[in-house]
């Protein structure tokens, strides 16, 4: 990854003089970056295996969408307590406690002989997502220098939909296989219980590489720790870029030097929450209310309820994961170019132009005796190719920037607290769409549901115009609250 030459505005000394070690910032934020990328496998994994759990546990719509849902259970409670736990214990540490999870889930899941004992292993694996979610971000946003850090940050995206892409990939090669999801693969289990047991692998190279990265020095010297931090900077600036930047993270500390905790989310000049946590909880909540885990947890149904057979299905996630893939690259481009901001809303108009473009040919079809939905003429393709934009746009804009954003937005004091109520935020806002959607389908059909997310997409254009502030090239010290 190459490296801006130029100095970007609010741009330090450090940086300019090209002190950093950008091979090992780069190294130790790739690894970061596996938990991305087990959040996406352990949230697309689902995908493929609906019409497993709906055969092996005889579930109706309202317990089918609370079994896929239920992940997002964990990750809400994940990600709020990762925030102010890693305040206590560390970012790598709770990275690792995330990796042991992410084990546990994989494993169990697939073992699972009751939804009961489903959702217990989903909720697990939950926690490890929710802590991954926040703490991915915020490690890489904590060592990387300003002048790229959007684009390592962006990263965690590419590693995410990568996640996803591989579960959908995984998920149509194991059911092609085995001739449906529902039929037996190996050993005498069935394909969709080896869905999940495929993500062991990422999930043990992600517990063995964190014990080789250093912990955050960010949250080194908000313990106290300076000595520590000091030789975890010069790794990462050299030592007198790492001197520097030790005294410029202390400064910003001084003024209020005790441990983070919960309550610094509180304005002492007010009394009120700051602003910029509202803002944090509307971009994460934003980032759900457009709809877009609907297509990542339900897209092998939504295909198949359109007329598309499960392999097709299967294979157009496939495609979805790949274009997500080549959407975050353009943001690698551009993010530390043009900044966060104009991606947001250009993000924004582009998936609520493509939203109301499914939700219409969606509207045109008509129901077939068995119950599925006909579309007319050329309106399924039509369907397909806006609803592969509207990903698109989505990964080329609020996918990656919100948690690059969050990860660079709170000030150092608060960045853990901040993150914990933005996770929580965007989770909470994940299960309910997550949940709600087979009930929609059922009872207000596929163009009403999209009308709503497309309705939601645009109210995120002034959300971002009106209240968000641009972050791109300046230091993490220089955040305000």
């Amino acid at each position: 990854m190459a490296v801006v030459e130029t100095t970007q505005p609010g741009a330090t000394n450090i940086e300019a003089a090209g002190g950093e070690n950008t091979r090992f910032i780069i190294l130790i934020s790739l690894v970061a970056t596996i938990g991305g990328f087990l959040f996406g496998y352990d949230s697309g994994v689902i995908n493929g295996t609906v019409d497993g759990l709906t055969a092996a546990f005889q579930s109706d719509a309202a317990v089918t969408g609370f079994n896929v849902a239920s992940m997002l259970l964990g990750c809400a409670v994940g990600a709020w307590f990762a925030g102010t736990l890693a305040d206590r214990y560390g970012r790598r540490t709770m990275q690792l406690w995330a990796a042991v999870f992410f084990i546990v889930s994989a494993w169990g899941s697939g073992i699972a002989t009751s939804s009961a004992e489903f959702v217990v292993y989903r909720v697990l694996g939950g926690l490890a997502v929710g802590a991954a979610s926040v703490m991915s971000p915020a490690y890489i946003a904590e060592v990387a220098p300003a002048h790229y850090r959007g684009r390592l940050a962006t990263v965690q995206q590419i590693a995410i939909i990568s996640g996803l892409f591989f579960s959908f990939l995984s998920n149509w090669w194991l059911a092609g296989h085995a001739g449906a999801s529902t039929q037996v693969l190996w050993w005498e289990y069935e394909a969709w219980r080896w869905m999940f047991w495929a993500e062991l692998v990422p999930a043990f190279l992600f517990l063995g590489a964190l014990f080789f990265i250093p912990e955050s020095p960010r949250y080194l010297v908000a313990r106290g720790l300076k000595e520590t931090a000091g030789k975890v900077l010069a790794r990462l600036y050299g030592e007198q870029g790492g001197a520097r930047k030790l005294a410029e993270i202390d400064a910003s500390l001084a003024t209020d030097h005790h441990r983070p905790r919960l309550s610094d989310l509180i304005s002492k000049a007010t009394g009120k929450v700051r602003p910029i946590v509202w803002v944090g909880i509307g971009l994460a909540t934003f980032q759900q209310l457009v709809g877009i885990n609907v297509v990542f947890y339900y897209g092998a149904v939504l295909w198949q309820a359109v007329g598309f057979s499960e392999n097709d299905a299967l294979l157009i996630n496939v495609l979805s994961g790949a274009l997500s893939i080549g959407a975050c690259l353009v943001t690698i481009v551009l993010i530390d170019r043009v900044g966060r901001k104009p991606l947001l809303w250009v993000g924004s108009a582009g998936m609520a132009v493509t939203l109301g473009i499914v939700a219409w040919a969606f509207s045109t079809g008509t129901l077939d005796a068995a119950g599925k939905l006909q579309l007319p003429g050329q309106m399924g393709l039509v369907a397909l190719v806006a609803a592969n934009a509207y990903v698109v746009f989505f990964n080329a804009s609020w996918g990656p920037v919100m948690w690059v954003m969050l990860g660079e937005m709170f000030p150092n004091q608060i960045r853990g607290s901040g993150l914990a109520v933005a996770g929580l935020a965007q989770w909470v806002a994940n299960f309910v769409i997550t949940w709600t959607f087979p009930m929609l389908l059922a009872g207000i059909g596929l163009a009403a549901a999209y009308g709503l997310y497309a309705a939601a997409a645009v109210l995120s254009v002034f959300f971002v115009l009106r209240f968000v502030r641009e972050t791109r090239g300046r230091e993490l010290e220089q955040m305000e609250g």
